[in-house]
């Protein structure tokens, strides 16, 4: 029995058995040398597109550096010119306020000059027809000036230029001359505005007298901002019409003619034609004084008709008793 045991026990272990499992081995040893050729392609293939895609992730990320310095000096730069501009703010602000102030300084002054006028020409002009009725109608008083103007008149007729030049250029500092002529005669009987045409500013009033009073005042002014006729740039109808529609012996009338130059042919021709129209009449006074203001618009590009007008206007104001005043500068 124990023969048979032992025999049959050595038999399982057989050579038979032996193979078997030799092979197995044998192909598990084969099944990993295999795999373990084929695995270091794919790993070094791996490794190298993990090592490019680390310089490209790199390189990204140094370009990105870059661009947040530049960004952080382009803010600091941004924000000192912040900074200076803001200064330059304050420093404007501060100058604005400081001129404010003497802008207002300067008005009052002006207003109270301006009302100082106002009385001293109401007093002239009362003063003066005083003394015409104690000393006579043919009295001619020696100092009847008010900045080198007559302010002798009791009618006053404004013969403005409305062209072009006159509109772009200087018809704010027409239309401040025109308050300002106005404020020397503060008791005026009648008042007129015409073009250099002889076109009336209001049509209902063509060829009488307009009544002085604070409003009508104040509607020529706000008339005057949008007023345009049409102009040829020659004064001389709107003289012409003035002398004509409004002489009369038994009133001291003005002309003011506001003009930049002149387009006509022969000032020698005008002049003889305002004496003509305008003569002395039966004494040694004109019908009606003429006054110019000649305003500086082509000063900067001074030409022949501007040089034109002030040679007419100053000798048209010379013999008809007034006064020329070329203006230096538009302000």
């Amino acid at each position: 029995m124990s023969r048979v045991t032992r025999r049959r026990e050595v038999e399982v272990f057989s050579m038979s058995f032996l193979d078997v499992i030799c092979c197995g081995f044998g192909a598990i040893i084969l099944l990993l040398m295999i795999t373990k050729v084929a695995q270091p392609l794919v790993l070094e293939k791996s490794a190298l597109d993990l090592e490019g895609t680390v310089a490209e992730r790199e390189k990204a990320a140094h370009e990105i550096r870059g661009k947040i310095e530049e960004l952080r000096r382009q803010l600091d730069l941004d924000e000192e010119t912040l900074k200076d501009k803001l200064r330059m703010l304050a420093a404007l602000d501060a100058n604005l306020t400081k001129n404010r102030s003497v802008a207002l300084a300067t008005k009052e002054v002006s207003a109270d000059t301006l009302l100082a006028r106002q009385k001293l020409a109401s007093i002239r002009q009362s003063l003066t027809d005083e003394m015409e009725r104690l000393l006579g109608a043919g009295f001619t008083p020696q100092n009847d000036l008010v900045g080198g103007v007559a302010v002798d008149s009791e009618y006053v007729i404004f013969v403005i230029d409305t062209s072009g030049s006159m509109q772009s250029m200087a018809w704010p500092v027409v239309i401040r001359k025109v308050q300002e002529a106005l404020a020397v005669y503060p008791n005026l009987k009648g008042i007129q505005v015409m073009s250099d045409e002889g076109d009336y500013m209001f049509p209902g009033f063509a060829g009488t007298w307009i009544p002085d009073s604070p409003a009508r005042r104040r509607s020529i002014i706000d008339t005057l901002r949008g007023w345009a006729p049409f102009s040829n740039s020659s004064p001389v109808e709107g003289i012409e019409a003035a002398i004509d529609d409004f002489f009369a012996s038994d009133k001291r009338i003005a002309i003011y003619v506001f003009g930049d130059d002149f387009t006509g042919d022969s000032i020698e021709k005008i002049i003889d034609e305002v004496d003509a129209i305008n003569a002395q009449d039966g004494g040694e006074r004109r019908r009606v004084r003429i006054n110019a203001i000649g305003f500086p618009v082509y000063v900067d590009r001074p030409n022949i008709r501007t040089y034109r007008f002030a040679a007419m206007m100053r000798e048209l104001a010379y013999r008809n008793e007034g006064t020329f005043v070329g203006l230096s500068e538009l302000q």
